[in-house]
């Protein structure tokens, strides 16, 4: 009785696959995995101009993590030339496919170093308004450009 399923596993785990037409590739200008739909378009699991943009505007600090499926860019610690006892850490969710100001949630974490320590600091919430607007901004632009391009 126990082989039945055991069987049944062995015959249905080579036919999951053939369900799926989907072939991953590499985004050379983003490095995201990008899985062409039934419709044979590539399309990335999150708004691409709000994915792109967040991507273009952090590209001064170093990428810790990106998830465009999941619609996730975490930065690791980035120290400015001219403040040198402060560092800020940045992670920026894409909530939504569409192209909207309440799809973008940008959160800042900041610290500053005192004798040689860093100390969690309260960061300007002016900080997170500005990356979202630069962010909002600049996929407004590559929306813009592309629609350009197909006219």
């Amino acid at each position: 009785m126990r082989i039945l399923p055991v069987l049944f596993c062995a015959l249905a785990l080579p036919l999951a696959a053939c369900g799926s037409n989907s072939t991953p590739t590499t985004d050379m200008d983003t490095g995201a995995t990008i899985v062409a739909n039934g419709n044979g378009r590539l399309t990335l699991g999150v708004n691409s101009y709000l994915w792109h943009a967040t991507l273009d505007t952090l590209a001064f600090m170093p990428l810790t993590s990106a998830d465009p499926f999941g619609g996730v860019v975490i930065t690791d610690w980035y120290v400015a030339p001219n403040a040198p006892d402060e560092r800020l850490k940045v992670t920026i969710y894409i909530l939504d496919r569409a192209l909207r100001a309440d799809g973008l949630k940008v959160v800042v974490f900041r610290q500053t170093r005192t004798a040689g320590n860093w100390s969690d600091a309260q960061p300007s919430t002016d900080t997170a308004h500005k990356l979202e607007d630069a962010i909002l901004t600049r996929a407004r632009e590559l929306r813009l450009a592309s629609m350009n391009q197909g006219t």
